[in-house]
């Protein structure tokens, strides 16, 4: 947790015109209504990594083009503002539109508060790569400052479960060496559970155990690599409770398939420095619901950990002072952490997910 996330601060992104100096727990659910900015929030953390990864052009084409990502457009907002501080290390950019409308980047700089003046200039690169990243990748003197700073935004996962089709990666066959870290669509997640189960034993019986608690018929993986093409592969075959049948990923329901994805990132080994998971309630039973609610909490004991929900059965199952609400005013999202010292008199009678629903808590579901 050395190189958790501390303080962020967003300016001209998307929907959100300005959140300066918001800080990040270790546990973070965010709530709020469709269109509040949930999603906009998790898109900085894709923006950032692609900006590690040096893609952040790719990134911004993607995503429809600068202008798509300045708030309220070019003719609003002129530049995009970043800050992330990580302890006593820290990482600042702007980002402005290129007339070919993809991102270049300014005023570049990193923190260090040890023994140092504080923010070190990185300066310009009209092209979107960071000099932080090159820095890195050369690996010149002052490498040292910026590394921990890389190392930590390069480990994060932003996991979506939400494509369970029988087209989806999860469901199909991959190659067997596709198992350094989970894959955001958990595309590859029969070789990466091969894995925990060859040398990562205690990991891998937790997960199983989690997988039983919510889905009682099965019993366990089946996971053989097999010869297919020129390479070997493996998918996430399963056998059924009372059954010698071998059953195939796409005897799974959506719930379940989804919940075996989530399971094994809240119970991977080894964790990214930050956990980003989108709606992960998606199809679950509500049983599961706090099943998954335990898993988030026993993750960010070793980890820091954010979730997007709108399920009132999600938020209920934890502490006021971990929820972040987003609202929209005027367009423009905010942010705020419920204070548990706000609500004392209504968790007398009332859960965290009730008084979301009756929009004690602001932000809830909006009926017109």
């Amino acid at each position: 947790m050395g190189n958790s996330l501390d303080k962020i601060t967003i300016k001209g992104f998307k929907s959100i015109k300005s959140l300066e100096n918001f800080k990040v727990k270790k546990l973070n659910i965010i709530v709020g209504a469709n269109g509040a900015g949930k999603s906009n929030f998790i898109s900085f953390f894709k923006m950032m990594r692609a900006l590690i990864d040096g893609n952040l052009n790719r990134y911004v084409r993607d995503s429809g083009g600068a202008s798509d990502l300045l708030f309220k457009g070019k003719k609003k907002t002129k530049k995009m503002v970043f800050e992330t501080r990580f302890g006593c290390r820290g990482f600042r950019f702007k980002l402005v539109a290129t007339p070919d409308d993809s991102c270049a980047i300014e005023d570049e700089a990193r923190y260090y508060s040890h023994g140092t003046t504080g923010w070190w200039e990185l300066g310009d690169n009209n092209k979107g790569k960071s000099r932080m990243v090159s820095e890195v990748k050369k690996g010149s003197s002052d490498s040292s400052y910026s590394k921990p700073i890389y190392d930590a935004i390069s480990s994060w996962q932003i996991y979506h479960f939400h494509d369970t089709s029988s087209s989806a990666g999860m469901r199909n066959y991959e190659i067997i060496q596709d198992n350094k870290v989970l894959r955001t669509d958990a595309s590859n997640i029969g070789a990466y559970l091969y894995k925990l189960k060859c040398k990562h034993k205690t990991e891998y019986k937790e997960i199983i155990d989690a997988v039983r608690l919510v889905t009682p018929f099965f019993d366990k993986f089946i996971l053989e690599p097999t010869e297919r093409g020129e390479k070997e592969k493996i998918n996430l075959s399963w056998m059924q409770k009372g059954s010698d049948y071998p059953m195939q990923p796409y005897h799974f329901s959506d719930g379940s398939i989804r919940f075996i994805c989530l399971a094994t990132a809240l119970l991977q080994p080894n964790p990214p420095s930050t956990i980003i998971i989108d709606e992960p309630e998606l199809g679950l039973h509500p049983a599961a619901i706090v099943i998954l609610a335990e898993l988030i909490q026993q993750a960010s004991q070793r980890t820091q950990v954010i979730v997007a929900t709108q399920s009132p059965a999600l938020i209920d199952q934890f502490s006021i002072n971990n929820i972040i609400v987003v609202n929209r005013n005027n367009g423009a999202s905010t942010f705020e952490r419920l204070n548990k010292k706000d609500y004392s008199e209504w968790l007398k009678e009332y859960s965290v997910g009730e008084l979301w629903r009756k929009n004690v808590i602001a932000g809830g579901p909006v009926y017109e």
